[in-house]
């Protein structure tokens, strides 16, 4: 049974307005009540945990694009790693997921959204991170823009593939990853667009024309802005200059100073703004863990001074955290906390179409809430109204 709880003394950067000394109550995994302290009336039944002026209380970030972390993956196909991931995310201040697999054998693509399913109806508890839905990265790529989607697999957009596998999914499957110059590519795209699948560009090398030809079939999202795509040219767009010109375009970044400079990610921010662009991770089964050797995919990765790469180079995915990106475009972009919270919090709820419930701290929403302190670092979160992850820095 869930225990009230009354979260108080702290900064809240709640749905529309800051309050600098506020109050949120939890009932049953929801946000009950939430204001300044002047306006609280009764506490009696609540566990009361005392925060420090100086803490901000953020909405839960959601990460779109995600294989795993501290040794899990989405691949694996077993309970315990998604329950892995849900259980470690929270430290990072993620509070909900898109589960993201990554080319490979459609055996091994099915086994993992067949177990994605079986997760999600029915091992998905409080006081962990809330698997979402599923992002299918590939196998519908370019092999000229691979990266670390292993080639071998990759095939054609095919109707008829992603029919069955989103049944397997039990229609779990949310956002599909595709290169819009392959053949077949818009046909996919339409379907996705007309059962409610966002169709994001991504492994790709399609010019402008054929990037606008896919917003006209229903694309609306770019994977991983920069990375594996074809870039910014001064007589031909491609990609990169259809995302900064076509708002129709929510772009994910991975902001972590390796996958794009500081100062290119400036200049995407100053493209797009705060609501054209959302914080993913792209982390692979390395992260929270030390330096060494890993698999993606069924590649060899290795892992030093956080930096993921395949033996050729290649970047494999990321070990960034998603409470780190936070930090880093504000760093990066020169942007306020609010406009953070709008790239990790609102803009993927809202595109995922669950903000009525997620996204930010509101009357009514899953109480998804993440403690910072005066430096931005994770104090503790809540995942729908339960204590997931606390660094023990707070009074209770």
């Amino acid at each position: 049974m869930n225990k009230d709880i009354l979260l108080k003394g702290m900064q809240i950067y709640a749905d529309h307005q800051f309050i600098e000394n506020g109050y949120i109550k939890i009932q049953n995994g929801k946000i009950l009540e939430i204001g300044p302290i002047e306006t609280l009336k009764t506490s009696d039944s609540f566990d009361i945990i005392e925060l420090s002026p100086s803490s901000k209380a953020v909405p839960g970030f959601i990460d779109m694009h995600i294989h795993g972390v501290n040794g899990a993956d989405t691949m694996d196909a077993t309970i315990n790693a998604l329950n892995t991931m849900a259980t470690a995310l929270p430290k990072e201040g993620t509070t909900s997921f898109l589960a993201t697999t990554i080319t490979q054998e459609k055996e091994a693509i099915e086994r993992a959204l067949g177990n994605a399913a079986d997760y999600i109806h029915h091992h998905q508890t409080q006081g962990k991170a809330e698997i979402l839905g599923v992002h299918l990265e590939g196998p519908f790529v370019n092999k000229a823009m691979a990266g670390a989607q292993p080639k071998d697999h990759i095939i054609d957009p095919d109707i008829e593939k992603m029919k069955e596998w989103q049944a397997l999914s039990k229609d779990h499957i949310r956002l599909v990853t595709i290169a819009p110059e392959q053949p077949s590519a818009m046909d996919l795209i339409r379907y996705l667009k007309e059962n409610q699948i966002i169709a994001s560009i991504g492994h790709s090398n399609a010019t402008y024309e054929e990037v606008s030809k896919a917003i006209e079939a229903g694309a609306s999202h770019v994977t991983h802005l920069f990375n594996q795509m074809r870039g910014l040219h001064h007589r031909e767009p491609g990609v990169v200059g259809s995302a900064f010109l076509r708002d129709e375009l929510n772009v994910e970044m991975i902001v972590d100073g390796i996958h794009i400079l500081p100062e290119v990610v400036k200049i995407a921010y100053k493209q797009k703004q705060k609501d054209g662009l959302i914080l993913i991770t792209d982390a692979m089964r390395a992260k929270c863990l030390e330096n060494g050797t890993y698999d993606l995919g069924g590649q060899e990765v290795t892992v030093k001074d956080g930096k993921a790469v395949l033996k050729d180079g290649t970047l494999a995915g990321s070990i960034l955290k998603l409470g780190q990106a936070f930090k880093n475009i504000i760093s990066f972009a020169d942007c306020s906390i609010e406009d953070a919270i709008t790239m990790a919090s609102v803009n993927p709820a809202k595109e995922l179409n669950i903000y009525d419930r997620k996204g930010s701290l509101a009357t009514g929403k899953d109480a998804d809430i993440v403690i910072l302190d005066e430096n931005l670092e994770i104090m503790a979160t809540f995942c729908r109204g339960q204590l997931a992850f606390n660094n023990g820095g707070n009074k209770q």
